[in-house]
């Protein structure tokens, strides 16, 4: 198979964006004296999430891609800025950061599916946001106990959470039906 000139040049200037990227990065990795090895793990989750963002893009156009886009990418960011050491988080303290970055990820890849902020993504996102947020203090060892005695003791306090979140997502259901 052939390829025709729009799509070599698509290609070429994909690569060339690739190219880029990893040479910025590399470069600011020499100037702050840290290892390309553990630069290189972040440019990975954006090329995973520009990858997503083309398949959403360009060939499915769903949202589920959306999601995955950016949510590499908000975890390529940390990564990146961690290993500069921007931000003073590793992975044993910045773990919550996922549970937020999924939150976050379901705005835009809600927006993609509705064309307007919906109650059926905006709901899942906020408790995402708070449960990353809630997650924090064990991170951080801001609390005397660990997490396992928080479940063990507090497990209920999720299924009235649950019950809470599935309510005012079918409050939303009934109000959108009911137009």
């Amino acid at each position: 198979m052939r390829l025709t000139r729009p799509s070599a040049t698509r290609i070429a200037f994909y690569s060339g964006l690739l190219l880029m990227l990893l040479g910025v990065v590399f470069i600011l990795g020499a100037l702050t004296g840290v290892s390309r090895f553990s630069l290189f793990g972040a440019c990975l989750f954006f090329i995973i999430g520009g990858l997503f963002m083309v398949i959403a893009t360009k060939i499915s156009k769903r949202a589920i891609y959306f999601f995955f886009a950016f949510f590499f990418f908000l975890t390529g960011l940390f990564f990146f800025l961690s290993g500069l050491r921007v931000i003073p988080l590793g992975l044993s303290q910045g773990w919550p950061l996922f549970s937020v970055f999924a939150g976050l990820a379901l705005v835009p890849a809600g927006w993609r599916h509705f064309r307007a902020i919906r109650i059926q993504y905006f709901i899942p996102a906020l408790a995402f946001i708070l449960l990353g947020f809630a997650l924090f203090p064990f991170s951080f060892r801001l609390v005397s106990f660990s997490f396992k005695r928080f479940m063990i003791d507090w497990w209920p306090l999720f299924l009235v959470l649950t019950g809470l979140i599935l309510v005012l997502l079918s409050l939303g259901n009934n109000k959108k039906s009911g137009d």
